[in-house]
């Protein structure tokens, strides 16, 4: 797949600064400031409950904002429509997949391009099936008889529609076999080498800190730490708490 077809290059860093979260009356989040440049792959990690995916959900546009500031480039995102922030260049890609079981493979893809009204549309699936060969065998299956990591590659894909510059990955491993979670991480190091950046959110630290540049530890809806991927490895604190080390 080349930059400009089903993604687009990111020329711009992705900032967030003190942003507050939550639900209703309860507040998740507390000050979350990071940052991805251009071309990077950041981690995200933490326990279950930290707020990780409650992040992913207010950068998207589905989580009530409360405080601070989301920028992508010179563009506030904060308090945006899904739809906008989608066309701005940030894509998610949930937890648990979220496809359409009872609709084929190429239907779901298709629906990652639901905003767009170009001609582009159907060479840039041609080229996201060159990227995942097992989809274009798959492709008049119905999604919900696919494999966990087949339907993990679907739910890529569909973001890949979407002609992303930044990639919002959510659980990415969640259940899925150690064979099957390498052959993504190849896949992220794929779509990040054309240009698109990546945050991925991830509960096994191994596996986020190892694909990633640089990662933040968020606990409780804060975040407690943040460095190089390779130093936070060897941190005795995110040894003990993540790594059982």
């Amino acid at each position: 797949m080349t930059a400009g077809a089903g993604a687009r290059v990111a020329t711009s860093p992705l900032v967030v600064d003190g942003l507050s979260a939550g639900y209703g009356d309860t507040q998740v989040l507390w000050d979350v400031s990071l940052r991805v440049d251009p071309g990077e792959i950041v981690a995200l990690i933490g326990s279950n409950g930290a707020g990780k995916s409650t992040l992913l959900g207010a950068l998207s546009g589905v989580v009530s904002v409360w405080g601070g500031t989301v920028r992508y480039g010179d563009r506030v995102l904060t308090g945006e429509e899904p739809d906008r922030i989608v066309r701005a260049g940030l894509v998610q890609v949930p937890q648990g997949r979220r496809l359409f079981g009872s609709l084929s493979v190429e239907d779901n893809l298709l629906m990652g391009a639901y905003l767009r009204r170009d001609s582009e549309v159907r060479s840039d699936l041609e080229r996201i099936l060159t990227l995942l060969p097992r989809l274009r065998e798959r492709i008049d299956y119905l999604a919900g008889r696919l494999s966990g990591g087949e339907q993990q590659q679907v739910a890529i894909g569909r973001a890949l529609m979407a002609r992303p510059q930044v990639l919002l990955i959510d659980e990415m491993s969640l259940g899925l076999a150690p064979v099957l979670v390498d052959h993504l991480i190849e896949l992220l190091a794929q779509i990040n080498k054309t240009g698109v950046s990546i945050l991925i959110v991830e509960q096994d630290v191994q596996t986020a800190l190892e694909v990633s540049s640089r990662a933040y530890v968020l606990e409780t809806g804060r975040i407690t730490l943040s460095g190089p991927s390779g130093q936070l490895l060897d941190d005795p604190q995110v040894k003990k708490a993540y790594l059982g080390v």
